[in-house]
């Protein structure tokens, strides 16, 4: 197991570059569900955070109403993979979703982009716009070199092991 302070960054790096994810949820009558999202992390040297734009209206409203978890991986054709397994919190106040609005327009890109993109937000106290908050409890970060050529280690952190999230 490493320390966060090792895995955060590569993770945060291998995300940052791809962008989109996978995120699975499970629902109410516990079947696993994926979509594909654009989470954006942010890492400040001791605590990794991630963010999602989504509708409050979304069937993952009832799947995380049920259970509020979320597996979040990223791949590339280079074989570079990682994921958070994280616990989840629904930003539906207005000054949070005023936050969430303002911290993806002003993300570096290629993770920032104008939430106004998206026809339905029409504004960040739309009723169709909320944010998740991710805190991960396991981070896992596989270089494609490590799969496909035996170079190094994937990295892992668990919550239990030490230092949280």
């Amino acid at each position: 197991m490493h320390d966060l302070d090792r895995v955060a960054p590569a993770f945060v790096e291998i995300a940052h570059r791809i962008v989109w994810a996978t995120v699975a949820t499970v629902t109410p009558e516990g079947r696993p569900r994926t979509r594909i999202l654009h989470p954006y992390w942010e890492w400040d040297g001791s605590s990794l955070v991630g963010w999602i734009a989504t509708s409050p209206q979304s069937p993952k409203r009832a799947d995380l109403d049920a259970t509020p978890a979320v597996s979040v991986t990223y791949w590339d054709d280079t074989q570079d993979t990682c994921t958070a397994e994280c616990d989840t919190a629904w930003v539906l106040d207005d000054q949070g979703r005023e936050d969430l609005w303002e911290r993806f327009a002003t993300a570096p890109a290629p993770v920032g982009y104008d939430p106004s993109v998206v026809p339905a937000w029409t504004e960040p106290t739309a009723a169709t716009f909320a944010g998740l908050r991710l805190a991960p409890t396991r981070l896992r970060v596989m270089p494609g070199a490590v799969m496909l050529q035996g170079r190094g280690e994937p990295l892992s952190w668990h919550a239990s092991s030490g230092r949280g999230a």
